[in-house]
């Protein structure tokens, strides 16, 4: 099935993702062969298991934020998780230059 193969390789890039960097949605939809597919990125990942061990965090938008809002307490967790891997945000925004993954 096309939906379970798209599945896979997104969950395939999202894993290789190293701890302290970060990729767009759109970035992983062009890694996974599926360009111009961030939308599918996202919504795939927002429908992982709570206890999933897929980097999901690692994933932001292209303007370098967190893609969900700021008073939620996923948006919180994932702060959390990036900053303890050493990603530093000024405001809500990350320097993708700095932390971008570069495969």
């Amino acid at each position: 099935m096309e939906i379970d193969n798209s599945k896979q390789r997104i969950y395939r890039v999202v894993s290789m993702i190293p701890s302290g960097c970060v990729a767009t949605y759109g970035q992983v939809a062009e890694l996974a062969g599926l360009s111009r597919a961030a939308r599918l990125v996202g919504t795939t990942l927002s429908r992982l298991p709570g206890d999933s061990q897929l980097p999901w965090h690692r994933v932001i938008n292209s303007q370098g934020r967190i893609s969900l809002p700021p008073d939620s307490p996923a948006y919180t967790q994932q702060k959390d998780r990036l900053e303890q891997e050493g990603v530093e945000f000024a405001g809500e925004r990350l320097s993708l230059r700095r932390y971008r993954w570069k495969p």
